[in-house]
């Protein structure tokens, strides 16, 4: 059992302030007030109180945190659905997930699909009655709290269902690795209803720290807050780093000391970046997770960032990692993970599919741990180009590209070859103009000729997911709008 995490978090800090966003802030006493009106509201309008699955569809705001915690209130099973799926993807996990009630920000309900599920607008739920319920003061470890969709790398997305208990393990591995400070402050420019947006609230609630929310990724404006140190932490991917490195670098800028931590996590990192990093004083830790993990499953902590480049670290305070198959120190297979932050199971189509294996999760990504118990991540298995009988990663290939002063932006995947079964080609958007021949010589220098991309095109952007994750897999077809 823990302690319900609005209660409990209101009664010890009800003055300190827990989200900020645009011009506004409210406090945790703030936070738990609006959530307990809105819960009565969603009561009245059916949901039912540990019994009801909703589904919620809404931009990055202050109302959507709202609506969070106010199932949270009613331990309410929460569906987030990705603001970047299509229509058919949409109804896809409506259906699979079997909801109640959809929950919909206003502007948003043009997009979505037809559906039998009761449609609650945001402003109607605001609007509507209340209707008192018994306040529940403790929650059950094993009890589903949010369930999100997998990118769905094949065949159909699953599920994923993480429990208070995920969650809490979650928060608590990641701050017995970071540590706590007064001030402490998230800027939170991820999608909410991505795991590491969500995240993001959890450690709000159970570190009673703030977050610092943006509607999105706006570049200047989070390069403000880092140099002003008005923030202390805050989560990107790849691409949104090498813009913040860029945006710094174009301003002859560096950070304040007084922030802290920038988790990257979402793929491996190329080294450039983080060489990039140590000169603008932005203290990057790499970090290893999945929707599967509730986030984290390893960080490199800020100590061992120069003697460990490119490592994603050591396994969390509550987590074990260990590589499949592998017999040695540098062996590489797939990486496997047990610990109580990993997900219980699926929901839906693949309902009956086993999460774990022995105990252990198979992450389907591809890494190896050294000599002192260090992980690094290689690539997705998925994404593994198989050519004449090589294995090749792209991400080795996207290192060296991204690496060239021209290109901004890289992306690698298998073609089908009659001769070799498949082949790399490489996908890059440029900083400033450059030859092609030229690209593929500096690729030749740095890899083996097995791995030098047979085609190098340009294009003026890569496909990313909500979470400005590379989706490889969407790569070919840019092929066929060429």
């Amino acid at each position: 059992m823990v302690p319900n995490w609005l209660l409990q978090r209101s009664m010890l800090t009800p003055e300190r302030i827990a989200l900020s966003f645009e011009s506004e802030s409210w406090t945790f006493k703030e936070v738990n007030d609006k959530a307990l009106i809105l819960a009565k509201k969603l009561t009245e309008n059916g949901v039912k109180q540990q019994q009801s699955r909703v589904a919620i569809y809404a931009s990055s705001n202050p109302e959507i945190i709202w609506m969070m915690y106010a199932c949270m209130y009613l331990q309410c099973e929460m569906v987030l659905l990705n603001l970047r799926l299509t229509e058919k993807e949409l109804a896809y996990q409506i259906e699979d997930a079997q909801v109640d009630f959809l929950l919909v920000e206003d502007a948003l309900v043009g997009k979505l699909p037809v559906t039998e599920v009761p449609v609650f607008r945001f402003n109607a739920i605001n609007a509507s009655s209340e209707r008192d319920f018994p306040l529940v003061s403790e929650w059950n470890d094993d009890q589903t709290m949010t369930i999100m969709y997998t990118s769905g790398t094949t065949g159909f997305p699953k599920g994923v269902r993480q429990t208070v208990g995920n969650h809490v393990s979650s928060a608590t591995s990641s701050v017995y690795n970071m540590g706590l400070v007064v001030g402490d402050c998230w800027l939170c420019t991820m999608p909410l209803f991505h795991i590491s947006g969500f995240s993001m609230l959890a450690k709000s609630l159970l570190h009673g720290v703030e977050i610092k929310l943006f509607p999105k990724f706006n570049v200047k404006e989070i390069v403000n807050e880092l140099v002003a140190g008005t923030v202390t932490r805050m989560s990107v991917v790849s691409v949104t780093l090498e813009r913040i490195l860029s945006e710094l670098e174009a301003r002859n800028a560096k950070v304040s000391p007084k922030f802290l931590t920038m988790l990257a996590g979402g793929g491996p990192v190329p080294i450039d970046y983080l060489k990039r990093a140590i000169q603008l004083n932005l203290k990057v830790a790499q970090t290893y997770g999945m929707t599967e993990t509730s986030s984290q499953t390893a960080t490199l902590s800020s100590v061992d960032a120069l003697r460990k480049l490119g490592s994603a670290g050591k396994a969390l305070f509550f987590n074990q990692i260990r590589i499949d198959g592998a017999e040695k120190a540098f062996d590489q297979g797939e990486i496997l993970i047990r610990g109580s932050h990993v997900t219980p199971g699926y929901i839906g189509r693949f309902a009956d599919k086993p999460s774990q294996v022995n105990g252990w999760l198979h992450s389907g990504d591809i890494g190896y741990l050294d000599d002192e118990g260090y992980l690094y991540v290689v690539d997705r298995r998925s994404d593994l180009i198989i050519s004449g009988g090589e294995n090749i990663y792209p991400a080795e290939i996207e290192n060296v590209l991204i690496s060239h002063e021209a290109v901004h932006e890289a992306g690698v995947c298998g073609v089908d070859d009659d001769r070799w079964g498949q082949v790399p080609n490489a996908f890059v958007v440029l900083k400033k103009e450059v030859n092609v021949q030229e690209l593929l010589g500096y690729c030749r220098e740095q890899l083996a000729k097995y791995k030098v991309p047979h085609k190098i095109h340009i294009v003026n952007e890569l496909p990313r997911n909500g979470s400005n994750k590379l989706l490889r897999r969407k790569l070919n077809d840019l092929l066929i709008k060429e």
